[in-house]
């Protein structure tokens, strides 16, 4: 009998979503036919969205891609002798050698569409559990010193030291403690967050069990928004198969730790990405900001000490605990130290994952990585930072991804989304989309967010308009001030983020001669 082949065809949700599902059908029925052996293991995405359906064969020399792949080329693929990894016209050579993936540094990603998601062998044979157990051999404080020295910022956009979090958390004298990972990802041109719970789950439950050892926590939650039913489907199944193998539990890899955590599903509102609004969604009421003083880490769920962080945070830790904080902390710049999973979206050549050290431009990403825009047009706006982002223009595009040095010219990193638009974006509509979605995604606690951004909506209609522009265009900046410095969280107080910026960069789409009045259906 011939020796059995893996065939890798990823099971995240983007590849599905443009025919991998046919695509293992395929493979499965074709083998048969031929009377080849081979297994196919669904693995995730290896970011290089616009190569899926990805298929890549184990052989001697390594895996060998070929993409994208069609079920009507798999006949195709067969003849050509692809189980082999034999000349094709998809084929695209060692996945590890294509320049895309060699240029990355990828630490939080590294198992990512390499990895089988669900197979507990396959997460200890590429490294997996080794900084669990090094945390095990470790104090509380000497687990959070570790994070404090690698410089670990919070991933889901506010940038807050994580060491300083844990050792609050740590420090707070109470019976009960817990840790709530945010994955609610809910910025446009994100999905890193669900690209991990797809293709490495086990690393998520590792960085969280590993926060509970470091502030004495019991008990965990993950938070997943339920438009993501492929990431809950499989979170679900890799906290079964943890706790089934006593990695969860009441002893924590025959330690004397215990730590046990659940999937929680939310109904899909964009405010419970604020930490707060979700900590009320997670104790069973309606999702809205909480006033803080007290902070999460010293009165969060259920009014106990709480550490939230984002999943791209927990998902960093066993990395650093196993090769150290100083390691962690050589990558990056300045204050930005490690990695960030980049996402590039919008009107890009090549969309998708990149993890890179903090520093690259923007410039480098956009153009180098992501091959300019689909179009072929010129860039004109790029978003960073999610919907609540800044629109930065073609001339600021060598800026280094860099929490500081975006500040500093009035943007944000935020989750690591980036946006393209080419030249043919209304930067006007791009400013009222913002008011928009505010209106729409407000939890409606604070006057400033409920109503500022529903006055947003209809004083750019009145400036697009052309009526009086010059007063509306001082009550739009008014507005915006006021939605800054009141509202009660991030939602309202960003707005005008991405508003004022495309004012300021783009005032001429502000300019335009009003459209001609369509006439009415009775005239």
């Amino acid at each position: 009998m011939s020796e059995t082949v893996r065939i890798y065809v990823p099971i995240d949700a983007a590849a599905l979503s443009v025919g991998a599902e046919a695509v293992a059908r395929a493979v499965a029925q074709e083998a048969q036919a031929r009377g080849r052996n081979v297994q196919i293991v669904r693995n995730g995405s290896r970011g290089m969205l616009w190569l899926e359906p990805l298929v890549e064969v184990e052989t001697s020399k390594g895996r060998i891609a070929y993409g994208p792949v069609a079920a009507k080329d798999v006949a195709g693929l067969f003849e050509a002798g692809f189980e082999r990894g034999e000349a094709h016209k998809l084929r695209l050579g060692q996945v590890e050698e294509l320049d895309w993936l060699r240029r990355q540094q990828r630490l939080t990603f590294e198992r990512v569409g390499v990895t089988d998601p669900l197979s507990l062998a396959d997460y200890r044979r590429l490294g997996g559990l080794k900084g669990l157990e090094k945390a095990l051999a470790l104090s509380g404080q000497g687990i959070v010193d570790a994070i404090k020295a690698s410089g670990l910022r919070g991933r889901g956009g506010a940038g807050f030291p994580t060491g300083i979090k844990w050792q609050t958390v740590h420090d707070a004298k109470a019976e009960q403690k817990y840790i709530v990972c945010n994955g609610d990802e809910g910025d446009s041109g994100t999905f890193a967050d669900r690209m991990l719970f797809e293709g490495d789950p086990f690393l998520l439950i590792e960085g969280m069990t590993i926060a509970a050892i470091a502030v004495g926590a019991t008990k965990g939650y993950l938070y997943i928004r339920s438009e993501y039913p492929h990431a809950i489907r499989t979170m679900q199944q890799a906290v079964l198969k943890a706790r089934n193998a006593g990695i969860l539990g009441a002893s924590v890899m025959g330690s004397t730790r215990h730590f046990d955590m659940e999937v929680r599903v939310g109904a899909g509102a964009y405010i419970c990405g604020e930490e707060t609004s979700l900590l009320e969604s997670l104790e069973g009421r309606r999702a809205i900001v909480r006033a803080k003083p007290p902070i999460p880490a010293l009165q969060g769920l259920f009014g106990k000490p709480t550490v939230v962080n984002n999943v791209l945070s927990f998902a960093a830790v066993p990395w650093i605990l196993d090769h150290g904080g100083q390691a962690y902390a050589d990558y990056g710049m300045g204050r930005s130290r490690g990695t960030l999973p980049v996402q590039l979206g919008g009107n890009i050549r090549r969309g998708g994952l990149i993890e890179l050290a903090f520093g690259i431009s923007l410039r480098a990403i956009i153009e180098e990585m992501g091959g300019g825009t689909l179009s072929g047009r010129p860039i004109r706006a790029v978003q960073v930072g999610g919907p609540l982002g800044a629109y930065l223009t073609e001339k600021q595009l060598d800026t280094p991804m860099d929490y500081e040095a975006l500040a500093g010219i009035g943007a944000m990193l935020g989750h690591g989304g980036i946006v393209v638009f080419d030249d043919s974006v209304d930067m006007a509509k791009q400013a009222r989309f913002a008011f928009a979605f505010c209106a729409k995604e407000s939890c409606g606690k604070c006057t400033p967010c409920r109503i500022g951004a529903t006055r947003g909506v209809e004083i750019v209609d009145k400036i697009i308009a052309g009526h009086e522009r010059p007063k509306n265009l001082a009550v739009l900046r008014d507005l915006n001030r006021l939605m800054t410095d009141a509202s009660l969280c991030a939602m309202g107080g960003l707005t005008p983020m991405p508003v004022m910026s495309a004012l300021n960069h783009f005032s001429e789409d502000f300019d335009r001669p009003p459209p001609e009045r369509l006439p009415l259906a009775a005239e």
